[in-house]
């Protein structure tokens, strides 16, 4: 599948068959997001894969938006570790895990299996369940598996604003 049809077909997938992912393609979606770029290549993101019933059950105390998949990704970011930006202190960590996620996700859909982004959870119960050092920040979950056969994008999905509507050509 060529780059336009990866990211024409993903969509934000809430519904999950009940079997494991395989190895393998698991193993693809973390390579991609190992690859993603992040400021002077620090590479501050740190992903928790959540996958035994321990680690399920801890995740649906921290949000509802777990959509009972077999794996989650946590990424989280290492504020001692991203860049900072010297004119005002931005610290990069939340952009950089930002586009490990979009890696993951794009390759989560050219895997076959079905990915949505999740920021709805209780940070701080999220740290206390998953013994999260102070300097890792949660940046978001990635509920993951495989497609339930009933699964389809949400009908606002498709809805995409003109390009003149967002770009500006100076």
């Amino acid at each position: 599948m060529n780059f336009k049809e990866l990211v024409t077909s993903r969509y934000s997938v809430r519904s999950f068959a009940s079997v494991p992912v395989p190895a393998e393609k698991l193993q693809a979606v973390l390579e991609a997001a190992r690859l993603a770029p992040t400021a002077c290549n620090l590479q501050p993101q740190r992903i928790f894969v959540l996958q035994s019933t321990e680690a399920l059950t801890k995740v649906r105390a921290c949000t509802s938006c777990h959509f009972d998949a077999p794996v989650v990704l946590l990424v989280c970011y290492d504020k001692a570790e991203s860049w900072e930006r010297g004119f005002d202190g931005f610290n990069s960590g939340e952009m950089d895990a930002s586009i490990v996620g979009t890696h993951l996700m794009l390759a989560a859909t050219a895997q076959g299996l079905g990915s949505t982004w999740v920021c709805y959870f209780d940070p701080a119960k999220l740290r206390k369940e998953f013994a999260l050092p102070e300097n890792l920040v949660p940046a978001a979950l990635f509920p993951l598996g495989v497609p339930a056969s009933d699964s389809k994008p949400n009908p606002n999905h498709f809805n995409r604003k003109k390009l003149e509507e967002t770009v500006s050509w100076l």
